[in-house]
């Protein structure tokens, strides 16, 4: 049964890792997606993907930096889907590092990449959730870090993408769209480099996860953000929730 049948998805940083994963899974439960990111190559990877599965994707080239590039983005998808119903914020820039190592250009596009694009692309697709709308926004579990050093920056821009969630989700329930956060552990591109650059960090990591795994993109956390986005979930609203096979206490 595929729960999201007819229903239209923008996926940002949708062209690897969690991103793509979320998008292939939002297409086998019925979505029609358009998967939206900086390197249009590789957007156009994960649609034919999706393609392939007998699905249907629009792949659209967006700088989520750009608030001209994310109007023309919502409304390329409007106008060629017909509409608009589930919101994935994904795409973002890290800043990593101790605090007098992340310079103001580093700090400043993790915040534009992430907060001010999640806001402004909320805002945008706002008329066109109205109704029966659903946005996954993505933050992290380094916002959690009993020990933040090295990432006091990065926890920085994902908390205020759950503030910016949490008042979206109690301010726009009214108008029938739910807002919700998933704070993801998985094998993506970016998870695989940092375990590179940082191995012995990483093991120790990875070591804390109860159920001694990193998630996969698709079947760990696609699948859940389709559940998440189905009437299965249609009382979950305003909520973090951490895909991470328990490391994460939330509180």
């Amino acid at each position: 049964m595929q729960r999201l049948k007819g229903k239209v998805a923008l996926v940002t940083g949708g062209g690897q890792g969690v991103g793509q994963g979320i998008a292939l899974a939002l297409a086998a439960d019925g979505t029609r997606v358009a998967v939206s990111g900086r390197t249009l190559s590789k957007v156009e990877d994960t649609c034919r993907m999706i393609r392939e599965r007998g699905g249907e994707a629009l792949a659209i080239e967006c700088n989520v930096k750009s608030l001209d590039s994310l109007t023309q983005c919502v409304k390329g998808v409007v106008s060629h889907f017909g509409g608009l119903n589930i919101l994935i914020n994904n795409a973002q820039e890290v800043p990593l590092g101790n605090i007098n190592d992340v310079t103001e250009e580093a700090f400043a596009a993790g915040w534009e990449s992430g907060p001010l694009a999640t806001h402004r692309l909320m805002k945008l697709c706002y008329p066109h959730l109205k109704g029966d709308g659903s946005i996954v926004n993505l933050a992290s579990a380094a916002g959690f870090r009993w020990d933040a050093s090295g990432y006091g920056a990065y926890g920085a821009v994902k908390e205020a993408i759950r503030q910016l969630t949490r008042g979206a989700a109690c301010e726009w329930a009214v108008d029938g769209i739910r807002a919700n956060v998933i704070l993801p552990l998985a094998d993506s591109v970016a998870l695989q480099g940092w375990a590179k650059a940082r191995p012995d960090e990483a093991a120790a990591y990875f070591a804390t996860i109860p159920m001694r795994r990193v998630g996969h993109c698709e079947d760990d956390i696609g699948r859940f953000v389709a559940t998440l986005c189905s009437d299965d979930c249609r009382y979950v609203n305003g909520q973090s929730i951490a895909l991470d096979g328990g490391q994460a206490f939330l509180g």
